[in-house]
């Protein structure tokens, strides 16, 4: 945050301050609240010679002694905007006491440290203003947008970008750094109030004004590179609400746009993340093979990047793109390196839900036996995690596999139709516990699909890993 030079008050507004309630002061706050007859006859008592306007700082509030101060330096438009705010923030309370809303914000009269500093930007800015000084009226505007940037106070920090927009456009000196600047500021601002076009419009008035600079911010950001981050994400979002009403078309051809800005942006993990949701809107719009290039693209630059997340969110949306094409195998296998990833970086939840469309992937072709090794394994990370919801909707998924593994097993005994079978189907009746496989079936007799399969799986995996991906 912006470092804020100390305030100077007015000689009436210090005294007033010794005076608050949570202020100490060798008086007795019992005896400031008394009523006004017995306040004068206090001042009378023990402050012979004390002025009318001294006298009023006793019994004035300290929102009001603001107020006169003003008037009285001559800080007129100063005192118009701080009133304007303290009635907007009067209006905001009624609003919500009328919507039977619990409003925590404390007055302004009980928050002394903030009257002290829009006294003292306000007038500062005026000042400037007078002297048309127009940068000295944005940065004390900033300092306030700064100072109030909190949640409860966003109002006020919103009431300041706008006097800084204003404010920019008068700014002629700085090759437009003020104005870019005011454009980030109102695109957030749009952003946050959900007003997306808007903040597009103003991010792009952004963009265009830092490129082939090199300005910075206060933090030592680059501010073409915040320009760009701030873009391509206000893009992202407009996307989304694209691809939910099905508009694929203009949803891939705003991607593609944010995509070029961050190659033009020089930086790789924009870039790779541009390429993500690109590659996403292409298959949503079901066009499969083009989004598996562009993810394609999002895998090389994590591994480049040495961004094993970002690998492992490649490989994820490769599975997707893979499993609606139908090759199974080969989205097995990178899911496996997904898994892999995960748990390499700790990052436990979302290995659960790699292993449960392992496990899904597996339930459907039925390969029972693996299915259940894959649930249990998120079965067994969410019961570490003491996740209960997610430990119950994975035991869901693991008995329903191992109850398929046990009907094909059940199903083989009555087909081989021999005693030994028999004998075994009878002993599980018997105590209803894990039956135990056949190992002629298993073995010798006829080598099942599922095994055939598990061999050319295992070859698959030796030749095409996804370290080096899809050509």
């Amino acid at each position: 945050m912006t470092a804020l030079p100390p305030l100077t008050r007015p000689k009436l507004a210090s005294l007033a301050r010794q005076k608050l309630p949570c202020s100490p002061s060798r008086i007795p706050r019992s005896q400031l609240i008394k009523e006004k007859d017995g306040i004068d006859h206090y001042l009378e008592v023990n402050f012979k010679g004390l002025s009318k306007e001294e006298v009023a700082v006793y019994r004035n509030s300290y929102r009001k002694t603001i107020c006169v101060d003003m008037l009285r330096d001559g800080y007129h438009k100063s005192f118009t905007e701080l009133f304007a705010l303290m009635e907007k923030w009067d209006v905001l309370r009624e609003a919500a006491r009328a919507r039977a809303v619990f409003w925590l914000q404390r007055p302004l009269e009980e928050q002394p440290d903030k009257l002290d500093h829009l006294y003292h930007y306000l007038t500062r800015a005026e000042v400037a203003e007078r002297k048309e000084f127009f940068e000295d009226v944005y940065d004390n505007f900033y300092a306030l947008a700064c100072y109030f940037s909190n949640s409860e106070d966003k109002w006020v920090r919103n009431h300041f970008y706008k006097r800084c927009f204003q404010v920019a456009q008068l700014i002629k000196l700085d090759g437009g750094k003020k104005e870019a600047e005011a454009h980030g500021h109102m695109g957030l601002l749009f952003e946050e109030d959900g007003q997306l076009l808007e903040a597009a419009e103003h991010y792009e008035a952004f963009y265009q004004l830092t490129q082939g600079r090199i300005w910075n911010d206060k933090t030592g950001r680059f501010l073409n590179l915040l320009a760009c981050e701030s873009l391509l994400r206000i893009y992202r979002l407009l996307a989304d609400k694209m691809l939910e009403n099905k508009d694929y078309k203009q949803a891939i051809r705003i991607l593609i746009k944010a995509s070029e800005i961050a190659k033009e942006g020089n930086d790789k993990k924009m870039e790779g993340e541009a390429s993500y949701y690109l590659g996403l809107a292409h298959f949503a719009a079901g066009e499969h093979e083009t989004a598996l290039t562009v993810l394609d693209t999002y895998s090389k630059i994590s591994t480049d990047l040495n961004d094993d997340l970002g690998l492992g969110r490649a490989y994820e949306a490769i599975t997707k793109v893979l499993q609606s094409q139908g090759e199974m195998t080969e989205a097995i296998i990178y899911l496996k390196q997904v898994v892999k990833i995960l748990r390499n970086n700790f990052q436990f939840l979302d290995a659960v839900r790699a292993n449960t469309m392992l496990g899904d992937i597996y339930n459907e072709k039925g390969y029972y036996s693996k299915a259940s090794a894959y649930f249990q394994e998120a079965f067994d990370t969410t019961t570490e995690l003491a996740n209960i919801p997610l430990m119950e909707e994975t035991e869901v998924h693991y008995g329903i596999a191992k109850a398929h593994q046990m009907m094909l097993t059940v199903s083989n005994y009555i087909e081989s139709s021999d005693l030994t079978s028999l004998d075994h189907l009878l002993s599980w009746k018997e105590g209803r516990r894990s039956i135990t496989p056949d190992p002629v079936i298993r073995d010798s007799r006829k080598a099942t699909v599922a095994s055939l399969y598990e061999a050319s799986e295992h070859l698959e995996e030796l030749n095409r890993l996804p370290d080096n991906p899809k050509q």
